[in-house]
């Protein structure tokens, strides 16, 4: 057993392992950054050091200084959470040479997904279905023609590295294709310093699916069930549920199918820990591979609370290089869970981020529902990192029950002195389609764009 884990990570992630630590008796280490001095994870952990100026380049990002709290404190292990250092092989392989076991997955894992042509190719390899598209980076304007007018337009252009939906530009002609090629490049090389670039086939009015999956040391690896997250704006996920309407209502046998390539992909990559496989399904039912995400994902607690599984607690106990205990007959799904991202940001003026200090925090409680948060009454939301302030997750028998507890704890949510975007998510959830579990990515953009506004906008 570890007897020391350090978190190398902020806000409600941060609180989420800590807590994890607390529930397996490990001691935990929190750093954080001077905006962060007065952060709940840097209270709650056993130890805190500050490791630099507020920028994320100054301190969350800076493995030097995340190594040096790690050999003072005497850590047996770190943490990455989401984000940040998360999906870095380099910091994983520092962490190894340094005898600090990485809570993740093995560098060799996170090099063979960490270019998503490569990932795309070993998706290939795995015998699962990707969307036509470049076979490799594309290096110049008439490349991203050739490979446009090839596979027929609309098409995606993707930055290889990252996510979050940063480096992503449609195109449905040349021209937009050039000026979309471009701007994903200069993107990706300021988000993640790869100005690298792929072209596939866009598929329209996709369903975004993906499957939980955990891996130990040992080969074994399973899969947790789907989650769906289309509902998103500018490819960020907003309101994320399990299971699927889509697979539900529409599709059962992809569960299957899909759960079965997610696992395909991850004995390919030789994959350890815990991670998230992506999909989109098109409105025929074809699916296509996205995607490894090799982390913990954000919208996880949907995932524990239909399984009664702790995924932070899986992810420490493969770490420490026990098997798993769990078989794939043995997750059994119970029930509907949501998750509501709640952001400071104002959804009447282009949700624009709105740090600040928050007056009065008031969290919803009851049965069924779960609030993952490291904010407070008096606390400051910075402008140097995510707007998140945290998630809403609830649970139902079904999905009519998790949606209606979920509309109650929104309506219950009193946040002041920063705007949010809980009046959008209330507008969601009321949404007719959205009840009857008719949506796909675009969703968001016809309810922006339609009469529907001006039921956010009363919810305000």
């Amino acid at each position: 057993m570890f007897e020391k884990i350090l978190v190398a990570n902020r806000g409600e992630i941060a609180v989420r392992i800590i807590r994890a630590c607390k529930e397996l008796n490990i001691r935990s280490v929190a750093v954080y950054s001077k905006a962060d001095g007065n952060s709940i994870h840097a209270q709650m952990a056993d130890e805190a050091i500050c490791i630099g100026e507020s920028p994320s380049s100054e301190s969350y990002l800076r493995i030097d200084r995340i190594i040096s709290a790690a050999e003072i404190t005497d850590v047996d292990a770190i943490h990455p959470g989401y984000g940040f250092l998360s999906e870095n092989a380099h910091f994983a392989d520092v962490c190894e040479s340094c005898n600090i076991r990485f809570i993740g997955p093995n560098s060799r894992a996170m090099n063979a997904l960490e270019d998503k042509a490569v990932s795309r190719a070993l998706a290939k390899k795995a015998g699962v279905p990707t969307p036509p598209g470049s076979d490799g980076l594309i290096e110049n304007e008439q490349d991203a023609l050739t490979t446009a007018k090839r596979i027929g337009y609309p098409v995606m252009i993707k930055a290889i590295a990252g996510g979050g939906g940063r480096g992503m530009r449609a195109a449905h002609n040349d021209i937009s294709l050039i000026k979309g090629y471009h701007t994903a490049r200069s993107e990706a090389e300021k988000a993640f310093g790869n100005s690298g670039v792929y072209i596939e086939k866009f598929i329209e009015n996709p369903h975004h699916i993906e499957f939980q999956i955990l891996g130990d040391t040992r080969g074994n690896i399973i899969h947790l069930g789907e989650r769906d997250c289309s509902i998103q704006r500018r490819n960020q996920k907003v309101v994320e549920e399990t299971p699927s309407p889509l697979i539900e209502n529409k599709y059962k046998d992809l569960r299957k199918k899909m759960g079965r390539a997610a696992v395909k992909i991850a004995e390919v990559a030789h994959y350890t820990n815990a991670g998230t496989v992506e999909f989109i399904v098109d409105e025929d039912g074809n699916f296509y591979f996205l995607e490894v995400n090799k982390r913990i994902q954000v919208e996880h607690p949907i995932t524990e609370e239909v399984t009664g599984i702790d995924l932070v607690k899986q992810q420490i106990m493969i770490a420490m290089g026990e098997p798993l205990r769990i078989s794939e007959k043995d997750v059994i799904f119970r029930g509907h869970a949501i998750e509501c991202r709640i952001n400071a940001e104002d959804p009447f003026d282009d949700f624009r981020p709105c740090p600040g200090r928050i007056e009065m925090y008031y969290a919803p409680g009851g049965r069924g529902v779960r609030v993952d948060s490291h904010a407070y009454a008096g606390y400051t939301i910075s402008p140097h990192y995510d707007s998140m302030i945290g998630k809403l997750i609830t649970y139902g028998k079904d999905r009519r029950d998790a949606m209606d507890k979920m509309s109650r704890a929104l309506s219950e949510y009193m946040i002041t002195g920063i705007k949010t975007t809980i009046p959008f998510e209330q507008a969601i959830l009321q949404d007719p389609n959205f009840r009857r579990g008719v949506y796909s990515t675009n969703f968001i953009e016809h309810l922006l764009g339609g009469a529907r506004r001006e039921l956010i906008e009363e919810k305000a």
